[in-house]
C-alpha cells in the first residue's frame, strides 16, 4: 500500500530528505542554532512544520543557499527525487563575485598587511581619492 505524501514537514526532516545535509541531526542542530529563515523570520526550533511555497534560507560551507519549497517527500530517495522537492533561487556565482569586488579590494592569500604607499595606489584606481 502506497503512502500519501505529507502536506506539511518538520523542517530539519526536509532539510535532510532534500539532501541538504548528511544527517538528520547535522541539519536539526543548523535550526536550533537559528541559522535558518523560514520566509525571511529566523527559526530556532526544528519541529517548525513547512508548506510547500515556503521560501528557506541557510548556510552552507561554501554559500548561503535560498530555496523554495515545491513539494515533500517520505523517505530520503535519490538525488534526482530530492532535487523535485525544491526549487534552487542561490544567486550564481558570477553575481555574488561581482558584489564581493564592490566592498573591498582582495588580496593574494598570505600577502600580509598592505604598505602604505600601496594602499594609495589601490585608492588611486578606485578613485577614491584623487591626487
Amino acid at each position: 500500500m502506497a503512502q500519501e505524501k505529507p502536506e506539511n514537514q518538520r523542517i530539519d526532516i526536509w532539510l535532510w530528505r532534500a539532501r541538504f545535509f548528511k544527517t538528520r541531526s547535522l541539519s536539526t542542530k543548523l535550526c536550533r542554532a537559528g541559522k535558518v529563515r523560514l520566509n525571511g523570520q529566523k527559526i530556532t526550533k526544528a519541529k517548525t512544520p513547512v508548506i510547500a511555497g515556503d521560501i528557506l534560507t541557510f548556510p552552507q560551507p561554501t554559500i548561503i543557499r535560498i530555496v523554495k519549497i515545491t513539494g515533500f517527500n517520505i523517505r530520503r530517495g535519490p538525488a534526482f527525487e530530492a532535487q523535485a522537492l525544491y526549487e534552487d533561487r542561490t544567486p550564481p556565482p558570477e553575481e555574488i563575485r561581482q558584489i564581493e569586488k564592490s566592498k573591498v579590494a582582495r588580496r593574494e592569500r598570505g600577502a600580509g598587511r598592505p604598505t602604505k604607499s600601496e594602499r594609495r595606489a589601490t585608492d588611486r584606481l578606485k578613485n577614491i581619492f584623487p591626487d
